[in-house]
């Protein structure tokens, strides 16, 4: 007579992400110009020895690691042990970079000519778009032009949206050889303006695509995904299910659920803001044309070859490794969790 079977252990990968430079769907003209999201797959016990390290060398009383802490300059040392082969993230840490204007030229290219933005004619013809538009009118320029696109579908009335669509008219008008059709395509009565506004809605966050990669990258171990993130108001679950239902791959199944922490609470997902907010101010320095090359180096291993950024960022997709350090074994495993 046949035994009952036991449930089988289930192995997770458990990773803990955080983000530097949201500010939802205000994508220029606000505090930060780039976007990055960060994911780490490590214990407990060495994100809590980690962050006591930076505390004592860095001689700082904060209980949470910031990134400001260890890139000031008299704690670079401390700093290229933390990115480097002998710290603890080298091959354990994934980050995704976006830079908010190439990011908004994208949508804008999608939502007026009507298409899904991930197409691969749609991404290529942003890029092309974006260099020219920035080579001739400078990006501060080009920004200004993508601050009108980025009113209309944050507009708050109508009036605001018709205001918008008239000074994005006369900014594209000086891209028109490039791109005439979009000047076409920016809608002048009020039921085409509003059908731009409601498709353009919960589409600009740059943590929606950010979050798919996380998905993809993770996704690729082979193992039930568990992901555990900061608290992040824009991450909605409409936010959750749109980045899953993005990735075509299949590596969107391993994903098992989604919890949110104070960052304070979880010393992984200050990691993660560590070297999501370390990540940023670097690739703001390089779209300033300031970069530290030093830093640079750092921090490439870490990036994402799929980052919204125009150049392939030097160094980045570092294999990771095949066993995950951050596991957990389960008896019961929830399935599609959104908490």
């Amino acid at each position: 007579m046949p035994s009952s079977a036991l449930p089988r252990a289930t192995v997770l990968l458990e990773v803990a992400c955080d983000e530097s430079g949201s500010e939802g769907e205000k994508l220029v003209r606000g505090s930060t110009d780039t976007f990055a999201h960060a994911s780490v797959d490590v214990t407990t016990s060495t994100a809590t020895a980690t962050i006591e390290r930076v505390r004592v060398e860095a001689r700082s009383p904060a209980t949470e690691v910031k990134a400001s802490v260890v890139l000031r300059p008299q704690n670079r040392r401390l700093l290229e042990w933390l990115l480097g082969a002998d710290g603890p993230l080298l091959g354990r840490a994934h980050v995704h970079l976006t830079d908010k204007a190439l990011h908004l030229t994208g949508r804008m290219v999608a939502l007026l000519d009507g298409g899904p933005a991930s197409l691969p004619d749609s991404a290529r013809r942003s890029e092309q778009l974006h260099r020219t538009a920035v080579r001739r009118l400078g990006r501060q320029g080009w920004e200004t032009v993508l601050a009108d696109f980025n009113d209309i579908v944050r507009a708050r009335s109508l009036d605001e949206a018709a205001e918008s669509a008239q000074a994005l008219r006369r900014g594209l008008a000086d891209v028109a050889d490039l791109a005439p059709d979009l000047v076409a395509g920016v809608p002048a009565g009020p039921e085409a303006l509003l059908a731009l506004v409601a498709r353009g809605r919960g589409v600009l966050d740059p943590i929606v695509p950010a979050f798919a990669e996380v998905l993809r990258h993770w996704g690729a171990v082979g193992r039930p995904l568990w992901v555990v993130h900061d608290v992040q108001a824009t991450l909605t679950d409409a936010a959750i299910r749109t980045a899953v239902g993005s990735r075509a791959d299949g590596s969107s199944e391993a994903l098992e659920g989604i919890s949110f922490v104070d960052s304070q609470d979880d010393p992984r997902v200050q990691l993660a803001d560590f070297l999501a907010g370390a990540s940023r101010r670097i690739a703001s320095q390089v779209l300033a044309g300031q970069a530290d090359p030093g830093l640079v180096d750092l921090i490439s291993p870490y990036v994402s070859p799929r980052s919204t950024w125009l150049d392939a960022w030097p160094g980045s997709g570092a294999p990771q490794p095949l066993v995950p350090e951050g596991t957990r074994t389960c008896q019961a495993v929830p399935s599609r969790v959104i908490q």
